[in-house]
């Protein structure tokens, strides 16, 4: 079975959006990939600020944002697609709003139907909600893919505004969010000027803060069984008060949070076999640095196009998972009370 299908994705950072044109081909039990082409299209700042308030809007304003965002999102999609080959399907993953598993709802705004219906190719999106409603973390979902499409490796390590992991034991896949990375380190650049923490300087010109590392390393949430995971409002409760109450330097702020970051990822890998690392993060060479420094695993950097859109890959492959009726989240990885197919599916009749 070969399949064209285009995955997108957008991340909690707001770096922009992820789209991904990629193949996939089923022999028997084994599947392979290739990315045919790729980009990443950064938020102009209207909708920045748009994601940003997104949150706070009364009900109607908000509904009318996930149809004008779903609009968005098909329109970048036919201007990527042209001169190139129509896919049979897009996967979205949408923009996360409100991630709260525990109190039963997730919320990724980019209607389905509007993405479907500006671009006239089946869509798939909403991967989350099923999972949650199935007593699910709705997160992390790219397990299945990393368990399908990189099975080479020991670990799969994303590191986006959050760093997630998954790996096999005893059998079964299990994965789970690590930790906060992009979505804090992003903001202390901010304040200093900056988009982004590029190589990680910000916090390479600090010092570590032993009495915020140990408050960090001591939240709740490490204690916690997988499996779990985290949105921006756990970030904005319990890491940023205790960023603000440090009373210490930015840069010293940022230090601190590499140093963390790497810790609590180190702690998850033990010292052995080998990790894949992807996403925007994999790119900041001091906390790449910081991690080969708390493991001994080997830390693996494939090519940059893997690394950039990784994520956009997966979910196109959990979309084409879905199109078929095949399971594409798995209850040992999400904590749901079985397997399933996430996502719904706007079906332009073009299967």
């Amino acid at each position: 079975m070969r399949t064209l299908a285009l995955g997108i994705m957008s991340g909690t950072s707001l770096d922009g959006i992820d789209i991904a044109l990629c193949r996939f081909t089923q022999t028997d039990d084994k599947w392979n990939y290739e990315i045919v082409e790729a980009e990443t299209i950064a938020y102009p700042s209207g909708w920045i600020e748009k994601l940003k308030e997104a949150p706070n809007l009364k009900a109607e304003e908000f509904l009318m944002l996930n149809d004008e965002y779903g609009r968005y999102t098909g329109e970048l999609i036919t201007e990527f697609l042209k001169g190139k080959e129509t896919p049979q399907l897009i996967a979205s993953h949408g923009h996360t709003i409100f991630h709260q598993p525990d109190q039963k709802f997730t919320f990724q705004l980019g209607n389905g139907a509007s993405i479907a219906a500006t671009t006239q190719i089946t869509t798939v999106s909403d991967f989350r909600s099923f999972d949650v409603a199935l007593g699910g973390q709705g997160s992390p979902l790219v397990p299945t893919g990393d368990q399908l499409l990189f099975s080479e490796f020991d670990y799969c390590l994303n590191i986006g505004g959050f760093a997630n992991i998954s790996f096999d034991k005893d059998g079964i896949r299990i994965a789970s969010d690590v930790c906060p990375a992009n979505i804090v380190l992003n903001e202390l650049a901010v304040q200093k000027g900056f988009a982004y923490d590029k190589d990680g300087r910000l916090g390479a010109s600090g010092k570590v803060s032993e009495p915020l590392l140990q408050q960090l390393n001591n939240l709740d949430f490490y204690r916690q069984k997988w499996p779990k995971s985290l949105g921006r409002e756990w970030v904005d409760t319990q890491i940023t008060p205790l960023l603000s109450a440090s009373g210490i330097s930015i840069e010293d702020q940022a230090a601190t949070m590499y140093e963390h970051i790497a810790s609590q990822i180190a702690n998850v890998t033990g010292n052995k076999g080998r990790l894949l690392a992807t996403g925007g993060g994999s790119k900041n060479r001091f906390l790449i640095n910081q991690l080969r420094l708390k493991t001994s695993c080997e830390v693996v950097l494939p090519e940059e196009k893997l690394i950039d859109f990784k994520e956009a890959l997966i979910f196109a492959f959990l979309g084409v998972l879905a199109f078929n009726g095949q399971i594409n989240i798995r209850a040992s990885v999400t904590g749901a009370n079985r397997d399933h197919i996430g996502g719904i599916i706007y079906n332009i009749g073009n299967k």
